[in-house]
């Protein structure tokens, strides 16, 4: 598996695992997908140029319950293994590696169904952790739910150290969540090897 920019080559088997009902979005899950299958039918170049967007030249960020935010850099890249396996997004704040009080954290990752259990989650995150340190952060946080045992194994697998519980904001739907923070300046990040994996 490698991680890949988004492309128009990659995008029939997205599109296929969007229509599955695969969602990059943890929170939105179907409707979200369904705004990305409006966006890509709409001008498919245009939502493949959104993914990817380190200026934060984009318009506003809507939350779940209507506000609008500016948007963070970030970008997000697939992972590939011959077909679309799922997502791995980074963003972050200039000038400091913290994150507004709205957003959950640095990275989020959702992996295609028939594609769990291969690990290709743990190695999506291992990947972009070098990425993340060559922006200029010194750690990331990574948020799961308690219930989410393989989440939880991913973030640990890379160095994540559990920093404790939270209460999820109304507009996220208020469920409890686990905070981790993975350093990049310490060496708890695995090999920049993966940075080579992007292509």
């Amino acid at each position: 598996m490698e991680l890949v920019r988004p492309a128009s080559v990659h995008l029939p088997s997205c599109l296929a695992a969007l229509k599955s009902g695969w969602s990059a979005d943890n929170v939105r899950g179907a409707a979200a997908a369904q705004e990305e299958l409006e966006k890509i039918e709409h001008d498919a170049a245009q939502f493949l140029a959104g993914l990817y967007d380190p200026e934060a030249r984009g318009a506003p960020i809507t939350l779940p319950d209507g506000t609008r935010v500016p948007r963070l850099p970030g970008y997000r890249l697939w992972m590939w293994d011959g077909e679309f396996c799922g997502s791995i997004g980074l963003r972050w704040q200039r000038g400091t590696s913290e994150l507004p009080r709205y957003v959950l954290g640095h990275i989020g990752y959702a992996v295609v169904a028939a594609k769990r259990g291969r690990g290709y989650a743990t190695q999506a995150l291992r990947h972009l952790l070098p990425l993340a340190r060559a922006e200029g952060l010194q750690y990331v946080y990574v948020s799961t739910q308690p219930d989410n045992v393989a989440s939880r194994r991913v973030i640990q697998a890379n160095g994540g150290v559990l920093l404790g519980a939270y209460r999820e904001s109304a507009h996220y739907g208020g469920h409890e969540g686990l905070k981790y923070r993975i350093d990049l300046e310490l060496g708890a990040t695995p090999s920049a090897g993966g940075a080579n994996q992007i292509r």
